[in-house]
């Protein structure tokens, strides 16, 4: 008809184009022969070698490809459920020690996506097994310590255990183009080695230019008739790598998304100074926000690195939640959603530490400036959107910013952090009147020598619930450090125990199998079937089991040991790892004095009596912390006395574990 050729050549809207696209009809691969098909594409056309050219790595990538297409499907079908469903979005801050990034590992999606018998034949068959595949695993680059997630599982469990229950969550966070460092123990010295992780690519990502962001610094603040103005300002470009994280054994694979710092076009050239002698040659302003490793914090070149990487990952990551709350299914057609009434009914941000706490000014700041809500309103919409958890009570995780550098830095930023102060303060003296001692206590802004914003205490004003990790911490936050802001709102303050995931655990520990075959598989999903078990306690059959998957563990790491480090350790002994960062305050020094006493504090001739142990520490000293190395040094030191001791013979061993992180915790956590 007539009609036809207009509707025809009408333009073709986002809606109309989000239509014609649809996975929900790619088959999945479910044998051994589509997985060698896979398999082999990707060593031809991804990685473009054969047989007689390809290295182990190259295999690596090649299966690491092939299991990224089988994620690939559910990945996208997951994103077009929360985008026609409209769930309300979690988005968690993290910050430095970025941890998570190495949790996303081909062992975890073999078991996620359920091919992980047909993958292992397929490899099997080239003459290699998963085992040696997974050792060429890179672990991803941490900014602060290096000792992974399962070390510290409360940032990659988060992510696993949201993807396992079908909870619509997103991470976000730095993608450093280096690590901390590289740990090599030189005559029982910690030396620092680059940490280039990236070196040989990393399959688990996909860019995402089209979502690049502007993040501003410096600059000046102008107070207009149009309202404020944020300008001449220094720009850097944060560009999106986009991770899929699956859950367990079901159809859901949530994103992490890792900001990586990029030059503009129009950058200065003096942007490609040298930070402070810090840096080892000038780099461009985005190797600053990434830098092969972090100035001392104790020196202002490295508070203000800290405090850039801080902002940029938070600037980046609001820019991206407001386009996903406006680009919504609804957001054309719901005139609340474009209000940002629903904003807090849509979107969730976790504050982890106080690292991302300039999420609560950038918040107010998009709100008030940019999309010109009143200043009230704005501040509705942020303390109920932001929730703050508290990992530690000690003053170094607290972090307390100079005034100066914000000035500086973000001039916008303190301004509004000095409006939130002064209308908290007006609160707390209508609570308490003449009580300026607490108002002194309760300010986000510290008095002194240097003038500090408070981030703790700008995290918890700023935020409808604050939480500890476990019972007992949470309860001395009430008690003790933020005792005064407990005392005002004590129904803001909760508890969130952390756990780790519990089917990464078992199936680390090789005990999926044991248990399955007694109470079959749902305890998975659901761990309270595990008290199944409990009839089995004095099963024979079943303890056996167990001590055979743990004796094999002990027996693989034993080997690794003396391959590795050339100690020969007896199998049959109790196996005590201390994994920390290296500090004083973490007990390190404790342990040490515990095996000295161990080693010289008994009578010769009851060695008998003694109780097979074998200790091995594990961890990384900043590169500043003289006394952190220090303590390694006298770990290393312990070891070569005691590993020598004929007379202690295989009844102890002392080993530092070198370089420890996500790969080296798979091995050791087992034993």
């Amino acid at each position: 008809t007539a009609s036809q050729p207009a509707k025809m050549s009408r333009p073709l809207t986002d809606q109309d184009r989000r239509k014609q696209i649809s996975v929900r009809g790619l088959a999945g691969v479910e044998n051994v022969t589509d997985l060698k098909k896979n398999f082999n594409r990707h060593l031809h056309f991804t990685l473009v070698k054969d047989r007689n050219v390809s290295s182990t790595r190259d295999y690596y990538f090649a299966l690491a490809n092939t299991v990224r297409d089988h994620l690939v499907g559910r990945w996208i079908r997951t994103q077009q459920h929360y985008y026609e469903k409209d769930p309300k979005k979690r988005n968690g801050l993290y910050l430095p020690p970025l941890d998570f990034i190495s949790h996303i590992r081909v062992s975890q999606s073999l078991v996620c996506v359920c091919v992980s018998v047909s993958c292992d034949e397929n490899i099997y068959l080239l003459g290699n097994t998963q085992v040696s595949l997974l050792d060429c695993q890179e672990d991803g680059a941490g900014g602060g310590c290096r000792l992974g997630c399962l070390a510290c599982p409360r940032k990659a469990c988060f992510l696993d255990s949201m993807a396992t229950l079908g909870l619509a969550a997103y991470g976000y966070g730095i993608r450093y183009e280096f690590g901390i460092f590289n740990q090599k123990i030189v005559n029982g010295w910690q030396v620092e080695e680059a940490d280039d992780w990236l070196r040989y690519g990393n399959p688990w990502e996909k860019a995402r230019p089209e979502y690049m962001r502007p993040v501003h610094f410096y600059g000046r603040v102008e107070h207009t008739a149009e309202g404020v103005k944020w300008v001449d300002t220094q720009v850097v470009l944060a560009l999106p790598y986009d991770t899929p994280v699956p859950g367990y054994r079901n159809n859901t694979v949530n994103t992490m998304r890792l900001w990586s710092a990029k030059a503009p076009n129009e950058f200065n050239l003096k942007d490609c100074e040298p930070l402070g002698g810090f840096l080892p040659s000038p780099l461009p302003l985005r190797t600053l926000l990434s830098p092969p490793c972090t100035p001392p914090p104790q020196f202002f070149e490295g508070k203000e690195l800290r405090l850039k990487q801080e902002y940029f990952v938070v600037a980046a990551t609001l820019q991206d939640i407001v386009r996903r709350f406006k680009s919504s299914k609804f957001g054309c057609l719901d005139p609340v959603r474009t209000s940002f009434e629903a904003f807090p009914d849509k979107v969730a941000i976790q504050l982890n530490d106080t690292h991302p706490a300039m999420a609560i000014p950038e918040l107010m700041r998009v709100l008030v400036d940019v999309e010109k809500l009143a200043w009230d309103q704005a501040w509705d919409i942020t303390v109920r959107t932001c929730a703050y958890t508290n990992h530690t009570v000690l003053p170094e995780a607290l972090e307390r910013w100079p005034v100066h550098l914000f000035e500086t830095l973000l001039p916008r930023h303190l301004e509004i952090i000095y409006e939130i102060n002064r209308r908290h303060m007006e609160h707390i003296a209508a609570l308490y009147p003449g009580d300026h001692d607490r108002l002194r206590r309760m300010s986000l802004i510290e008095e002194g020598d240097v003038k500090r914003v408070n981030m703790a205490h700008l995290c918890i004003v700023g935020s409808h619930a604050v939480n500890g990790v476990a019972r007992i911490h949470s309860d001395i936050l009430k008690a003790t450090v933020f005792k005064d802001f407990y005392e005002v709102d004590p129904k803001k303050f909760q508890n969130k125990t952390n756990r780790a995931a519990k089917n990464r655990e078992l199936q680390l520990l090789s005990l999926e199998p044991t248990c399955e075959t007694r109470i079959g598989e749902d305890f998975i999903r659901d761990l309270s079937q595990l008290k199944k078990l409990l009839k089995y306690v004095d099963d024979e059959a079943f303890i056996r089991d167990v001590a055979k998957v743990k004796q094999e563990n002990k027996l693989k790491f034993s080997a690794y040991l003396e391959k590795e480090y050339k100690v020969k350790i007896n199998p049959n002994s109790m196996f005590d790892l201390q994994v920390k960062r290296i500090h004083e305050y973490k007990r390190q020094l404790l342990n040490c004095l515990h095996r000295m006493r161990g080693e010289g504090g008994q009578p010769r001739g009851v060695e008998d009596r003694w109780t097979s142990a074998r200790v091995q520490g594990a961890g990384v000293a900043a590169p500043g912390y003289h006394m952190a190395k220090i303590i390694i040094k006298l770990i290393t030191s312990i070891g070569d006395v005691v590993n020598n001791d004929p007379v202690v013979g295989d009844r102890l061993k002392v080993i530092f574990l070198e370089n420890y992180k996500v790969s080296l915790a798979e091995k050791g956590i087992r034993a």
